[in-house]
């Protein structure tokens, strides 16, 4: 289990984490999410004791990461794939790990058939594609069998097969009733792959919350109606507090104040059929894009062009202020906060 309290990390005057507080369960695969610049890295390179907090606390199992007498036996990350030496050879990178720990040589061989690297194991790793070194990165991660394994960005640079491999080796890891902590900015393998997520902006908590939840809060509550009969299905449906708006197809309806049972048991009571009933539910990247909106550092002039609404439920715990923004004729600006405008912010280069 991780758990940090009041985390903050300063550079100068640069507030990179301000005041995070949460915790990672054992048993669940959470992601870590946020925009370039929210403090994700930095937040990992605190809990793996890399660097010191400027304020509060985080500990692995209940301890610093300095305290723990086998770190590799308590916690394996991958902040870094290539961050290894690429004279030796993936074999002798992990028997130069081990050693530190004793860890017996048969523990090398198993973690390297667990990453899919035997018939390049005695290769230089210097030559080792992006995916490649990806795995050695998480080979090592696992060499001491860790109850805990944070991960950055781990399905960076793997193909179909590899990306579907992490997948379900993170989710093994999680069923063994391990913690399992890994940032990513791709929202569509952490829809795959996490149930729980931790999103950052600013160096300030955003939400704490299930996937489910997050999505859940950040869709509306339309449903999509498909019938040969939209104006008797209209009348049936009619009521107070319900909207029903026709589709931009023939045929569709789009309905909110109903769910898409009710509106099925209606439709079945007055024997109208129906070819589609789905309610509209944002994806894990549009809740994220929504929630983060505000929190993003860096934008692409076309971006802001297309500004997402943004949502605040209740599972989001911060309030980040809302930017207005100008268009932008370079293709990237940054933000910063114009404390004489109430509105927002100021573009600087």
């Amino acid at each position: 289990m991780i758990d940090a309290r009041l985390l903050t990390k300063r550079y100068g005057d640069r507030l990179a984490v301000d005041d995070l507080t949460f915790t990672v369960q054992p048993g669940v695969v959470t992601g870590f999410l946020g925009p370039n610049g929210a403090g994700k890295s930095t937040t990992m390179r605190m809990i793996l004791g890399l660097d010191a907090p400027s304020g509060g606390t985080v500990t692995v199992n209940g301890k610093a990461y300095n305290q723990l007498a086998a770190p590799l036996h308590e916690i394996g990350a991958m902040l870094e794939a290539r961050a290894i030496h690429t004279g030796r050879s993936a074999y002798n990178h992990l028997l130069a790990m081990a050693q530190t720990h004793g860890i017996p040589r048969r523990r090398i061989d198993e973690v390297i058939d667990m990453v899919g690297l035997q018939s390049v194991a005695r290769k230089r790793a210097g030559g080792f594609s992006l995916g490649m070194g990806q795995r050695l990165g998480i080979a090592s991660a696992l060499l001491g069998d860790p109850t805990t394994v944070i991960l950055d960005e781990p399905a960076n640079g793997l193909d179909p097969e590899g990306i579907l491999w992490i997948r379900n080796l993170l989710k093994r890891l999680a069923s063994e009733g391990k913690t399992v902590f890994l940032s990513s900015h791709l929202m569509s393998e952490i829809a795959l792959t996490a149930e729980h997520v931790i999103v950052v902006g600013r160096g300030k908590l955003i939400a704490d919350t299930s996937v489910e939840e997050f999505i859940r809060q950040a869709s509306s509550d339309t449903v999509r109606v498909r019938t040969p009969h939209p104006e008797q299905l209209s009348a049936v449906l009619a009521a107070e507090g319900v909207t029903i708006t026709s589709g931009k197809e023939p045929a569709v309806l789009e309905v909110q104040g109903l769910r898409p049972d009710q509106i099925g048991d209606a439709a079945a009571e007055h024997g109208i059929a129906l070819h589609e009933l789905t309610p509209e539910q944002a994806s894990l990247e549009e809740a994220f894009m929504r929630l983060t909106h505000d929190a993003v550092e860096y934008h692409a002039s076309a971006v802001v062009a297309r500004r997402i609404k943004a949502a605040s439920p209740s599972c989001w715990t911060s309030a980040v202020p809302r930017l207005a923004f100008q268009p932008l004729a370079s293709s990237l600006r940054k933000v910063s906060m114009d404390p004489a405008t109430s509105a927002g912010v100021r573009a600087t280069s």
